[in-house]
């Protein structure tokens, strides 16, 4: 009988396109092997773990301490842990943590392979196992980061930024296409930073110029940009591309030029009011995504309502906030007090996203009545559920749509008939 496996993803999809390679090499060398079965007894258990805030953290633990008792219980044979929070605290989880087997590091494909007993088959790469349905897929362009945001632990656990080369990603947006993919998501931690490295240029334009040529390819989406030096030449692609959708998600973190400097940003608050004006000028009907940062030390009420202006003033389409968190060997760890008190982060972050909510509603319901196209990514009871182009999967809202037969994989015109500040309710347009 072939050894069992059980994969676990946590965090971002950037760890999933690994979990995914993992699969795909561990399934052709003859394991059976799941992507986080609830059920079932298996020989071993692997966990990708995140390590980026403690929130992230503590989630990932807390999945490696519930297997710990399955496996007292005889359900799980050995536990093998991977990824990010394994990188950044190998050595001190081992200690506290006696009941896992092995322990890696977020790129030691191989090392994790000869733990198996496992040969690495360089012919499959870039083919990996689709963790999400088969109709999108993300990409993982880049690994690393050359950027020195003061709250950011990622450098420091994934080293520098390292673009793959171009002709590799669009032969593998190739494969996944002609294997049925409808949508592609490119992924980094920072895509505006592509090729500056390995080309000496970014080259974030030329390469979704590329991508978009692929014949069969409906959906094209972009996701972690960084502000400061935004390759421009990329809004002029997605205005000439159809299938590249009107979707941007940055993350700008602040408003405040006292924040933007302590974050080490390099962008100050009016590059940031003109860059935002940018993107909607020359992209009709651009969807915008953004992440802050409430909580930063020495954020002061000052800052902090700049920033409650920048989100009335501009009205994201998406928004996400997220509290300080004080990272181990970060800029802002050795250099600042951690002097903003939780409970004031806390009603900040509640702040934002009560007035994010508010907005979100009033778009929403301002497409009751219009129709838009969807893609149809699973049924749940009466409803099918699907994304507009402006929605990304497990991020974004959704599109309920009311329907007695349609086919999940599918794109289909609907009419929105309701809405709500996250989702909207539609049924198919005559």
């Amino acid at each position: 009988m072939p050894k069992k496996i059980n994969l676990f993803t946590m965090g971002c999809s950037k760890n999933r396109v690994d979990t995914e390679i993992l699969m795909r090499q561990l399934e052709a060398n003859g394991f059976d092997v799941s992507y986080e079965a609830e059920k079932g007894k298996f020989d071993f258990v692997v966990i990708n773990t995140c390590g980026f805030i403690n929130d992230a953290k503590e989630e990932s633990i807390n999945i490696i301490l519930e297997y710990a008792e399955q496996k007292k219980a005889h359900k799980v044979g050995k536990i093998v842990v991977c990824g990010c929070l394994s990188q950044r605290y190998k050595d001190d989880l081992a200690k506290e943590l006696p009941e896992v087997d092995a322990w890696f590091g977020k790129f030691d494909l191989k090392g994790m392979l000869q733990y198996f007993k496992a040969e690495y088959n360089c012919n499959l790469q870039p083919l990996r196992t689709l963790t999400t349905p088969k109709h999108y897929a993300y990409v993982k362009i880049a690994e690393g980061c050359n950027r020195t945001c003061s709250f950011c632990a990622i450098p420091n656990i994934t080293g520098s930024y390292k673009s793959r080369p171009m002709d590799e990603i669009v032969e593998e947006c190739r494969l996944l296409v002609g294997s049925g993919v409808k949508e592609i998501i490119l992924i980094a931690q920072d895509l505006s930073f592509y090729g500056a490295d390995l080309y000496k240029k970014q080259c974030l334009a030329e390469l979704m110029e590329r991508i978009a040529s692929i014949e069969g390819l409906h959906w094209l989406r972009i996701h972690y940009t960084y502000p400061a030096h935004f390759p421009e030449d990329v809004l002029d692609v997605m205005a000439r591309h159809s299938n590249i959708c009107n979707y941007l998600d940055i993350a700008l973190q602040h408003i405040s030029d006292n924040m933007l400097t302590k974050m080490r940003r390099n962008i100050s608050k009016q590059e940031t009011y003109d860059l935002v004006r940018k993107f909607r000028e020359r992209v009709p009907g651009l969807v915008l995504r953004t992440t802050l940062l409430v909580g930063h030390p020495d954020e002061t009420d000052e800052d902090f309502q700049e920033l409650v202006d920048f989100v009335q003033n501009v009205r994201f389409d998406r928004l996400g906030v997220f509290t300080y968190s004080n990272e181990e060997d970060t800029f802002a760890y050795q250099n600042y007090t951690d002097n903003v008190p939780e409970d004031v982060k806390q009603q900040r972050m509640e702040r934002i996203m009560d007035i994010q909510q508010q907005i979100s509603l009033e778009i929403n319901q301002n497409k009751i009545g219009k129709n838009i196209e969807v893609l149809i990514d699973r049924q749940e009871g009466e409803f099918f559920i699907g994304r507009s182009e402006g929605d990304s999967p497990e991020v974004d809202g959704e599109v309920l749509v009311k329907a007695d037969n349609l086919t999940v994989g599918t794109f289909v015109k609907v009419q929105v008939t309701d809405a709500d500040e996250f989702d909207l309710y539609a049924e198919p347009a005559e």
